[in-house]
């Protein structure tokens, strides 16, 4: 498509129709929902998620939006916490290409909105498109690898296009107020790096919905901004963020092929850049059951990212750092052969004979051969021999994609902490045949916990 990106990319966005997007594409969205669905209901375990809480609950004092799994704030407030729900726990999406988590930041203002409106199960599919695609889009053009240089995170500079690219469709703007949208949106990207290793990095995603959102009801409100926010020469995204950029990227394509299907859903919670690792270590117990006690030593191998990421954890404190480690991840993994959110409480992670192990018998290596999420282990037994796995495509990315029974799995496993049993069903049911629910409403009221439970006091109140 010809033109200036933003407003190519405003257009498309803004144009966009059910019957545009391929059937597989479509199906690929109702995946994405459904797991970050799943993600939110896992999120009320997180460590901070009660102060998240307390935070959005201050923004206003309306309860006119739900919160996943929980119960109603104001629609700024729910917009934040389901965002911080959807990443607390360290389960969500990444679009690998930018390391960036997509669904935070796009899905709940979508469901904010749609909820608001009463819009139909259709136009929120339409939307969510809209969004996921935006997003990777505007990432595509970044040049990341000089974006990530200066040390920005994707999330809360990319995200908050595809936030308003969301919402903005499904308010219905024409092609001139998303650009706007975009403009607004743009103005308050942020977030870097330096909060690596904290749960700063998941506020990114969560500000970055509502900035989002904040973008498309300012645009709607006719505010004016800059249109051609993307390649601006004076403070555009690509100029000031990154090189200049790759803006051709942006559009190439644009509505023939999807940058939305490379989007990766992770099955186990963990970082996103280890789940190759992780992958690799089911693979060996899956085909070695080797037991635990027989393994003297465990060597991994991954990438100089996921080295210096994630590498840094041998003796890991708390649950968050746990989640990020290498080590325990490798440890906690041969020895219950089983990954989710109940390996991640303080009674498992803080295991004496698995923190032992973690520290002492689990060796990370980098590997400059290893890209991406590639990652080999080779498990050294007692009685001298050596197993190796190697894995270059995780399960959830889209060379090796989940099902989506898979995905059911993962969201019945979680949502039965705090919905209904009878909802669970309603809910899967509901996502699959999204195109024909009639109202958003149907599917948030599901989506409520029976009882909120009450805040919970910081240590300074």
């Amino acid at each position: 498509m010809a033109g200036d990106p933003t407003q190519v990319l405003a257009r498309f966005a803004a144009t966009l129709h059910y019957d545009d997007i391929p059937e597989r594409v479509r199906e690929c969205c109702k995946d994405v929902l459904l797991d970050t669905l799943a993600c939110a209901v896992a999120g009320h375990q997180g460590e901070e998620t009660h102060q998240v809480r307390a935070l959005a609950a201050g923004l206003a004092q309306s309860s006119e939006s739900s919160i996943i799994g929980g119960g109603r704030l104001s629609l700024a407030g729910a917009t934040l916490l389901n965002g911080y729900l959807v990443t607390a726990v360290t389960m969500c999406d990444v679009h690998r290409p930018t390391l960036t988590h997509v669904t935070p930041e796009v899905v709940p203002p979508a469901l904010a909105i749609a909820e608001r409106d009463a819009l139909s199960g259709r136009e929120l599919l339409v939307a969510l498109a809209a969004g996921f695609e935006t997003t990777t889009r505007v990432g595509l053009g970044l040049d990341f690898p000089a974006f990530r240089a200066r040390g920005w995170h994707g999330p809360g500079v990319i995200g908050p296009f595809g936030a308003a690219a969301a919402v903005g469709r499904l308010l219905g703007f024409d092609a001139d107020t998303m650009a706007r949208a975009f403009g607004l949106a743009g103005s308050q990207a942020a977030g870097t790096f330096a909060a690596w290793g904290t749960p700063t990095v998941k506020f990114h995603q969560c500000r970055g919905a509502l900035s989002g959102l904040m973008a498309a009801l300012l645009a709607q409100q006719n505010f004016v901004a800059t249109r051609e926010f993307l390649t601006a020469a004076d403070g555009g995204l690509y100029q000031a963020y990154t090189n200049g950029g790759r803006p051709e990227a942006v559009t190439a394509d644009l509505g023939r092929r999807w940058e939305l299907e490379q989007i990766a859903l992770r099955l186990w919670p963990s970082a996103s850049t280890i789940q190759g690792l992780i992958t690799a270590l089911f693979d060996l117990v899956e085909k070695h059951p080797v037991p635990a006690d027989r393994v003297k030593r465990l060597r991994v191998s991954v990438g100089k990212t996921a080295f210096d990421m994630h590498g840094i954890f041998p003796r890991y404190q708390g649950k968050f750092e746990a989640l990020l480690s290498i080590h325990y991840a490798a440890a906690v993994v041969l020895h219950e052969k089983q990954l989710t959110l109940a390996q991640f409480e303080p009674a498992r992670y803080n295991d004496p004979k698995l923190r032992q192990f973690a520290a002492e018998q689990v060796e990370v290596k980098c590997d400059t051969a290893l890209t991406g999420v590639q990652a080999l282990v080779e498990a050294e037994t007692v009685d001298g021999s050596t197993l190796a796995v190697r894995c270059d495509h995780p399960r959830g990315s889209p060379e090796n994609p989940l099902t989506r029974a898979q995905v059911e799995e993962k969201f019945r496993t979680y949502a039965k902490a705090r919905l209904a049993e009878s909802h669970i069903d309603k809910v899967v049911a509901a996502v699959s045949r999204l195109e024909n629910l009639g109202s958003a409403r149907t599917l948030m009221d599901m989506l409520r916990a029976a009882e909120e439970p009450p805040l919970r006091k910081s240590a300074a109140a």
